[in-house]
């Protein structure tokens, strides 16, 4: 197939588009800058701005199939930058799609979506979307996911996948902030840090969206429906973190803080960085203490299914990787 897919210069983005690429597909980005790795892979890169509509409708033109990862991520930021990215952008992509005659939207999505505050374990696809939301990030990835499935038709078949804490070598986010908290003698546990997480290592959560694509077609079992990605094997939340610090070979002393006064001080920390403007991130915040005080993991059955999905690279393999890609790039 001929396939677009959105913010392929990202992290998850960038391993999509090497396995669409490596399995014979014809692949195009849409990225907000050129990315000469794309090159390497003979991918058609057209620099746009999802949150343009000409930019998406002039990308999506003359292609098969949608896989749309571009979203704006993090815990903390300005409400109207991610409404902008998460929800007008994918308004943007499902006019596109309808305009172009597209038949197949794959759509990245999150676990956060159903997260509302309280334990989630062993949660499966019935679980409902939440009613509560403590940042913009899990609230206008919700409101993405509903118009995306709602989408779904006969002539557009649309799936949803939510991948848990993806990470792996290259990771510009996760495992980067984790190592500057422990490095800066950051790294707060709230907690004990002994409630079960889910994750899923990049390549996985990659070979997801590759099984989701060519499952896809209008009519079929997985139109319309959302799946939960992970390694089907959740951890608790002190454990991982340990494992993935080891693997940069940094051994943190790490301060444990009381749920309560984590919940208590979370409210004052982020009015007090409010006055400092709308891009001042707090050390902590609402919605990162309702995820490091919870547990909240998944089953994987429908996916395995549905889809074929099992992790083709477990925990352990990942971290392997992650140390060798580590130790030949270290981080600054």
């Amino acid at each position: 197939m001929k396939v677009l897919v959105t913010g392929g210069g990202g992290f998850l983005g960038q391993a999509v588009t090497r396995l669409l690429a490596e399995a014979g597909h014809q692949v195009s980005t849409v990225n907000r800058r050129h990315y000469a790795v794309l090159d390497t892979w003979d991918v058609d890169q057209r620099v746009g701005d999802i949150r343009n509509r000409d930019h998406v409708t002039a990308a999506v033109r003359g292609h098969d199939a949608v896989v749309h990862c571009a979203g704006r991520a993090g815990a903390y930021g300005p409400a109207a930058e991610y409404h902008d990215v998460n929800v007008l952008g994918t308004l943007n992509v499902l006019a596109a799609c309808r305009a172009a005659g597209i038949t197949r939207l794959v759509h990245t999505s999150s676990p956060a979506v159903v997260h509302d505050g309280g334990h989630l374990e062993g949660a499966d696809e019935t679980a409902p979307y939440a009613t509560r939301w403590t940042a913009a990030y899990p609230k206008t990835k919700a409101q993405a996911e509903r118009l995306v499935l709602a989408a779904d038709g006969d002539d557009l078949a649309t799936v949803a996948l939510r991948p848990h804490i993806i990470w792996g070598p290259g990771d510009p986010h996760f495992i980067p902030a984790l190592l500057a908290m422990a490095k800066g003698g950051r790294l707060n546990m709230l907690g004990a840090g002994t409630w079960l997480i889910d994750n899923v290592y990049i390549d996985n959560a990659a070979h997801a969206h590759l099984l989701a694509l060519e499952r896809l077609e209008p009519g079929s079992a997985i139109a319309g429906r959302a799946y939960f990605i992970t390694q089907g094997e959740p951890r608790p939340i002190g454990e991982t973190i340990k494992h993935l610090l080891g693997a940069a070979g940094v051994r943190p002393t790490v301060r444990h803080i009381p749920v309560s006064l984590a919940r208590l001080l979370a409210p004052a920390v982020e009015a007090a960085y409010r006055l400092r403007g709308p891009h001042a991130a707090p050390p902590f915040n609402r919605f990162l203490v309702e995820q490091f005080t919870t547990a909240h993991w998944f089953t994987i059955a429908a996916a395995r299914r549905d889809l074929g999905y099992s992790p083709l690279i477990s925990f352990d393999e990942g971290l392997e990787a992650l140390r060798e890609h580590l130790h030949k790039h270290p981080p600054a």
